[in-house]
């Protein structure tokens, strides 16, 4: 049994974030880029969000091209990715468009979670618990043992944070708007955190591309030296 290779897809602002304060969405890809990141998560086996961006956004984190998902079911996989999110609380919304959309769905939350969701999303999601706490590390390994090879994970912040202190990431697609938001109250990229290597280790730059007026540029987090 093995991990899947992990994949982490954020579109940020030029100041590193990835909405504003406000109640409204920020959008900060462009529709070449939104093109891109469909391809991306019709290539991936499992697609994950935290449960902030889940209340936040209320997202359906779907493959929106048909094209796409027929080829997807050509190749003998389901039309959609599995989807995934992790809560360590259990405070869901079983209303939340996630749940009532696409295909299969998996919340990963904690020993302490696992009841009040397993009641909330019955017939709607399976229910696994990680343990006392969210141990990113077995949810890899369970997601390997149900045959997930490509894991997609689209934020938020503490999700980025949490993957990538962790040593776990091992790609990073990072899509940058050319917008300042210049609020100290918007969500950033990532939050303060232990990183392996610290400040000096240089991850391998893979790729840098134009997307429209987005510069998308690709990281290898487990490659580079200090």
């Amino acid at each position: 049994m093995s991990r899947p290779y992990v994949l982490l897809s954020v579109a940020t602002s030029i100041d590193s974030r990835i909405d504003d304060a406000s109640t409204d969405r920020l959008l900060l890809s462009n529709a070449e880029d939104f093109d891109r990141v469909d391809q991306v998560r019709a290539e991936s086996d499992a697609i994950l969000i935290g449960a902030g961006t889940m209340r936040a956004d209320n997202p359906r984190l779907l493959v929106n091209s048909e094209a796409r998902r027929a080829a997807r079911v050509a190749a003998g996989k389901p039309a959609f990715p599995l989807k995934v999110t992790i809560t360590a609380s259990g405070d869901i919304d079983p209303g939340l468009k996630f749940w009532h959309h696409g295909g299969d769905k998996i919340a990963y939350t904690t020993d302490a979670g696992a009841e009040k969701l397993r009641e909330r999303l019955d017939g709607l999601a399976e229910v696994v618990s990680l343990g006392e706490t969210i141990d990113l590390g077995r949810l890899l390994d369970d997601l390997g043992a149900r045959g997930i090879e490509r894991l997609m994970v689209e934020g938020g912040s503490s999700v980025h944070t949490a993957f990538l202190s962790a040593g776990l990431a091992d790609e990073l697609h990072l899509a940058v708007a050319p917008l300042i938001v210049g609020d100290a109250a918007a969500p950033p990229f990532l939050r303060p955190a232990a990183y392996p290597g610290g400040s000096t280790r240089r991850m391998q730059l893979a790729e840098v591309r134009a997307v429209g007026d987005v510069a998308l540029l690709r990281y290898l987090p487990k490659e580079g030296a200090a």
